[in-house]
Parts: structure tokens; sequence; C-alpha cells
């Protein structure tokens, strides 16, 4: 796997995980790959520093969470406004999101506000199975790293 920062035509900043360089030009020229604040497709790798991993004797630093990038429009500051309730008021259920949506209509778990992610297709059945979902402009912070 391989990180790479990225840059949009509107100069959105963001990162993304890729299987390697190679997946991710694939990816690039098929424009796959998309700004999760914009949605353009016209991307670009930015400078980044590497990643290095500390030595073994290296005492272990305070874990802490990413802050949210500092919004640079309207847009991008409603947008950060929306992931911050999101995240405040939602339970992160991460890739079994389909399975716990489909359990909380059925009744079956508490009732509850989730998000989490879902595959294209598993998400449209939910929908034409009358499962109340919709898709967040924003890819969870988990996923951004």
């Amino acid at each position: 796997m391989i990180r790479y920062s990225l840059k949009c035509a509107d100069d959105h900043g963001f990162e993304s995980w890729f299987q390697s360089s190679e997946a991710f030009d694939g990816l690039l020229k098929a424009r796959k790959v998309s700004c999760p604040v914009c949605g353009s497709a016209q991307v670009e790798k930015v400078l980044m520093a590497p990643a290095v991993q500390p030595s073994r004797a290296a005492k272990p630093v305070a874990d802490t969470a990413r802050p949210l990038a500092t919004p640079s429009s309207k847009i991008e500051e409603a947008l950060l406004t929306l992931r911050r309730q999101v995240q405040e008021n939602s339970e992160y259920v991460g890739m079994g999101f389909v399975n716990e949506a489909r359990r909380i209509h059925n009744g079956e778990a508490p009732e509850r506000a989730i998000y989490g992610e879902a595959k294209v297709e598993e998400a449209r059945r939910l929908i034409e199975d009358g499962v109340p979902v919709a898709p967040l402009p924003f890819m969870p912070q988990r996923k951004v790293n």
C-alpha cells in the first residue's frame, strides 16, 4: 500500500491510499480518483514527506487525532461542519454499514444514527429495499489518512 498527498484543480488537498503506484496511475487515467470536497477528477500528486518509523528505543508519542483541514471557502466550511456533526452524533461502523443498516431497519439492532462504507451496488440495494440511507459528501476521517 502507498499513500499519496493529492490536490484537485481547485487546490483542495487530500490524501488517499492505493495498492501501488501503478494502481494509482491506472485509476487516475480512468478518472476514478476524485476530490472528496468538490468531486473533481482533475487530480494530481503533490510533494509529501516520507513516513519514517521511529526506532524501537524511541518513546511512544501520544496518539492525537489528525485535525480537520482549515476551510478555504464557504463550501469547504459547510462540508467540515457537516463532517463534525456526523462524527459527533453518529456511530462509525466501517465496512459493516450495510449489515448494520439492515439490522436497524429490521428492528434487530437498536435505532441509532450510523455511518460507514458501502459499495455502490450494496447501497443501491439498501435503497431499493426501503432502508433509508444517503451518501455523505466526504470520506470517513479514518479513511482519509
